[in-house]
């Protein structure tokens, strides 16, 4: 628990979600003479394209030559309207147009004011907002527009007649993109396509830009502020939101002439801000703190990798070139295979590095490609192996060889899936105790339940909302979509579930959480919040993680136990948050609830007491800044009072992040025997932490 031992925990639904304040780093040096030949293979000797000497015009052939390779005057502008690519990678917009004419001059780097490479290291805006709210903010922001992007394009493919050509178009682009411009699977243009795409993640981007709903629009060099090293993106479209790496497609962005001479005076541009690096270019070479990147152009964008043609010296490679010329600095971001990621990739920034040398030569296909030796800049994090463990999506160990394993399987065989526990802390390692583990609600005497709400007359899966009496129930919609076993698209102030009475089966979309633990979690002992949970895969927003199982009890009966037998008790108040009463925050989504106007506050309030019976939810803490909320269920009946508590994720969880919610006190809304109020501190050490549970 977040809590000490001996408290009292009644746990409350809210949708308060609160953010950590991180501090960013940035750190920049000036190369020595000493370090061009030093650590690692000697590169050098390989012949150079001096860029800056080479360049000119050529009246006659209107083209601009760079030693042997050519750049054709109307390609340099990169423009891609209305969401056409040409065959190589290009950049989006007209700002980004490499022009390179002229003499290429480098400056000083003592003369410039290396302030803008970094955020002041606030963590607050100037409205007192932290800037890790803002972050996590954009994000949920962006998973809210894909999944009702996603919920838009299933109802398009249950009205076909070939349901299995549909599924696919999920995955791939629509006719009016170029294939050719489709690099990997989930991401997608930032320009708007000269067809509608039918991918929901490139919906929720431009849906996003036409909001103006972009974090940081203006492009910045160095770290941007709530950012940190280590900071996952499971999409580049995510990316593209934040404002961390401005195209889905391109792996370097840059900053071009057109909109980067007036804040980047005294700079020669374009000059590049950020990388991605996730094996696109058969070339690479990543060796960690140091990188070997093949600059862009010339590749087969079908997905074989191979290099098919010459690269040239203009935008993204001219940029990178202009970086080491001036000493600046550009974010590096790995992507790596994700199996349990819904793109199938996840994207990891791992900090700023700089361009210490470039050169030119014939690729592994036999066409030149320009190289660039990247160096992390000293005195950042370090890069540690559990980054790359999590980006596979694979648990940490065998169970056999988890450290500090008391128990092989918590719930005793009677969940689809084991669920260890491990003890590090305490010496000699004991494992939790004092629970009888059940998978059903049990019900305690003097509780009634009432009758089963009539069902639906659907015969298999549900599909049709408009005949569906459970999706009317639900605002004339199904409250989840299929994708990844099935997410809610949105927090309802109650879901309505189908439920024994109806004619539809197991595998229908409105019975997401019924179908026991899908991920694989580890119950584990912290140094000062007790027993926590955290799962060994990734887990997608929305996405149902447990049902809060324990015996269901009237809160009058819970009130005569003492309160250190007390300690794992959730009250039920999804009436009371469907009202706002007693401070709590009402929910979007319209909902019909049957007979609601003959509930009071005077009615009997009910709780599940997981004291001695319940499952793997009582061991999720509190945190003031958590990345599950608490969303009520109905299947059996329609008693909002006798709701069951279901945990969803409220982010993308990556692999080994601790489960949380919010336990959703009033501050002093406990009083004690004596008529006093009662205070607990709070232990969740999130950056944001209100410091007192109640």
């Amino acid at each position: 628990m977040a809590a000490p031992k001996d408290s009292v925990l009644e746990r409350r639904v809210s949708l308060r979600l609160q953010y950590a304040q991180q501090k960013p780093f940035y750190g920049t040096r000036k190369r020595t003479e000493s370090e061009a030949g030093r650590n690692g293979v000697v590169v050098s000797k390989k012949p150079k394209v001096k860029v800056s000497s080479l360049v000119r015009k050529s009246s006659e052939s209107g083209t601009k030559k760079l030693g042997k390779h050519k750049v054709d005057d109307d390609e340099e502008a990169g423009n891609c309207e209305s969401g056409t690519e040409k065959s190589e990678n290009r950049q989006v917009e007209d700002e980004e147009s490499g022009d390179c004419e002229g003499e290429n001059k480098s400056v000083d780097v003592k003369e410039r004011d290396m302030s803008v490479y970094a955020p002041s290291g606030a963590k607050v805006d100037d409205k007192g907002k932290s800037y890790v709210a803002k972050l996590k903010e954009t994000l949920r922001l962006f998973n809210l527009h894909y999944l009702h992007f996603v919920q838009e394009e299933e109802k398009r493919c249950r009205k076909l007649e070939n349901e299995s050509e549909c599924v696919d178009d999920l995955k791939k682009p629509s006719k009016g993109v170029d294939k050719r411009a489709i690099s990997e699977n989930g991401n997608g243009s930032h320009g708007v396509p000269k067809k509608q795409s039918k991918r929901p993640d490139l919906k929720a981007l431009s849906q996003m830009s036409t909001n103006n709903e972009i974090l940081y629009p203006e492009k910045t060099i160095g770290h941007l502020p709530g950012i940190e090293v280590g900071q996952q993106f499971f999409s580049r479209a995510e990316m593209v939101v934040v404002g961390f790496h401005s195209h889905w497609l391109n792996g370097i962005d840059i900053i071009g002439k057109s909109k980067g001479k007036d804040k980047f005076k005294g700079y020669t541009l374009p000059i590049a801000v950020a990388i991605v690096l996730s094996g696109q270019y058969e070339d690479d070479v990543d060796n960690s703190d140091e990188i070997v990147y093949t600059g862009q152009g010339g590749n087969d964008l079908l997905g074989n990798k191979r290099q098919i043609q010459d690269q040239v010296m203009r935008m993204g490679n001219l940029a990178l070139k202009n970086n080491m010329e001036q000493f600046v600095p550009v974010r590096v971001i790995r992507g790596h295979k994700c199996d349990t990621s819904y793109t199938k990739k996840v994207y990891t920034y791992d900090g700023l590095y700089q361009v210490h040398h470039y050169w030119a030569e014939k690729g592994v296909a036999g066409f030149t490609v320009f190289k660039y030796r990247l160096k992390r800049i000293p005195g950042q994090p370090k890069l540690i192996s559990n980054q790359v463990l999590y980006t596979n999506g694979k648990g940490s160990k065998a169970q056999s060889e988890l450290p500090g394993l008391v128990c092989k399987d918590i719930c005793n065989g009677l969940e689809n899936i084991k669920v260890p526990v491990t003890n590090i802390v305490d010496i000699p390692p004991v494992a939790p105790e004092g629970l009888t583990y059940i998978t059903t609600t049990e019900v305690a005497k003097g509780v009634k339940i009432p009758p089963r709400a009539r069902g639906c007359n659907c015969q298999g899966n549900c599909t049709n909302s408009k005949t569906c009496s459970c999706a009317q129930l639900n605002g004339g919609d199904f409250p989840y979509v299929s994708k990844d076993g099935g997410r809610l698209v949105e927090a309802k102030a109650v879901v309505f579930e189908c439920g024994p009475q109806c004619g539809c089966g197991p595998s229908c979309v409105n019975r997401a959480s019924q179908r026991g633990l899908k991920y694989r979690l580890e119950v584990f002992r912290t140094h000062d919040k007790g027993w926590a949970v955290r799962s060994w895969d990734f887990i997608p927003s929305g996405a149902p993680v447990c049902e809060y199982i324990a015996v269901l009890r009237r809160n009058d009966e819970i009130d005569n136990i003492s309160e250190k037998e007390n300690e794992y008790v959730f009250e039920i108040d999804c009436w009371q948050t469907m009202n706002g009463i007693g401070g709590r925050e009402k929910r979007m989504g319209n909902v019909a609830i049957p007979n609601s106007d003959v509930i009071s506050e005077t009615d009997p309030e009910y709780c599940y007491d997981a004291g001695s019976r319940g499952n793997v939810a009582r061991y999720i803490n509190h945190s003031c800044e958590p990345n599950l909320f608490v969303q009520c269920v109905l299947r059996e009946h329609h008693d909002v009072r006798l709701a069951r508590i279901v945990l969803f994720a409220a982010d993308n969880i990556p692999p080994l992040q601790e489960l949380s919610y919010d336990y959703g006190y009033e501050l002093d809304s406990v009083v004690g025997p004596d008529g006093k109020i009662k205070k607990l501190f709070c232990c969740c050490g999130a950056a944001g932490c209100r410091k007192r549970l109640y």
